[in-house]
């Protein structure tokens, strides 16, 4: 059973590199994307989305780099030991097993 997990995971990634490939391969047309004040890039249309895609990749880690580095810093952060409760004065009053409320 672990080895048909093991050909099916490899499998997958096969045809998703394959699926990558093929995309990669039928977008080779020249693409102008354009800036402003007329700037303008010309490129390969996988390098204009591999691009885009890069663009996110790294926006998405710096939005979270401030929640990751918070995180990390309460682990790290020695814990103050918690005081024991002090013991009550008194002994609560006995309580019956149960009270029906009569």
């Amino acid at each position: 059973m672990k080895h048909i997990l093991w050909l099916l995971r490899w499998i997958l990634k096969a045809a998703i590199f394959f699926t990558l490939f093929a995309f990669a391969l039928n977008n080779q047309q020249v693409t102008t994307v354009h800036f402003f004040f007329g700037n303008q890039w010309l490129a390969p249309m996988v390098l204009v989305v591999l691009g885009a895609f890069s663009i996110g990749v790294v926006v998405g880690v710096l939005g979270m780099a401030p929640w990751w580095w918070k995180h990390r810093r309460t682990k790290q952060a020695p814990e103050t030991p918690h005081a024991e409760p002090a013991a009550p004065a008194q002994a609560p009053a006995a309580t019956p097993a149960y009270a029906d409320g009569i």
